[in-house]
């Protein structure tokens, strides 16, 4: 019984936009997603931290805009990350610029969507993004996983911005120079489950075979 409850309870999204009418609009579109209750709405990343502040235990996802006057969607972005790192941020917003997709997953969101996404996207990349996975939407995809040629951008100084927090704790192991069967005895994963997400790190990460995936991450982690 007390599995079945926590399995049907609802995930809480923080809602955050400073506009007014767009973000009581969104409100009222994910009010209707099976499974998505907006436990709280605020204008500006500000106000979204203060109500983190006191209520961050009641909080599943963040859900934010990424311009906003005052401190943008980067910047609470960043400032979770710090203050809880296990706080998941879907970025939301009308530009798909490279600068604002960079910027989102240079400062540690667990994805990006443009604001004409369709609810049940929305919802589900909610979900995603709260089981640990990432979720970025397919217009800006090149972007994000893109290497940066002027050597500049978030990219360049986060090479593994695109990964999900289980898939950096994979490449750190790999790194190490670990087996997939001491990964998932280490994470207390499936060695299948592990192998997946090797096979996610040599796709994001542009690598042929997996020597050549530990030599490039023990370089970027340890280098």
């Amino acid at each position: 019984m007390i599995a079945d409850a926590a399995a049907a309870a609802p995930l809480r999204v923080l809602l955050v936009d400073d506009q007014q009418l767009l973000r009581r609009g969104l409100a009222m579109l994910l009010s209707t997603a099976d499974g998505i209750d907006v436990v709280g709405q605020a204008a500006d990343g500000t106000e979204a931290l203060a109500v983190l502040g006191r209520e961050r235990d009641g909080v599943d996802v963040l859900l934010t805009d990424a311009r906003m006057p005052g401190m943008d969607g980067m910047e609470l972005t960043a400032a979770c990350r710090e203050r809880w790192p296990d706080l998941p941020v879907l970025m939301l917003t009308t530009f798909d610029d490279e600068a604002v997709v960079r910027g989102a997953l240079g400062a540690g969101a667990s994805g990006f969507l443009l604001k004409d996404t369709s609810t049940d996207a929305l919802a589900d990349a909610l979900r995603a993004v709260a089981a640990g996975g990432m979720v970025i939407d397919p217009r800006v995809a090149r972007i994000a996983l893109s290497r940066d040629p002027a050597g500049g951008g978030a990219a360049a100084a986060d090479p593994l911005a695109v990964l999900t927090r289980t898939e950096r704790l994979v490449a750190e192991l790999v790194a190490d120079g670990r087996t997939n069967a001491e990964i998932a005895s280490v994470l207390v994963l499936a060695e299948g489950t592990v192998k997946n997400h090797v096979s996610s790190l040599l796709r994001k990460l542009d690598q042929r075979d997996r020597t050549g995936l530990a030599l490039a991450l023990y370089k970027t982690m340890r280098g």
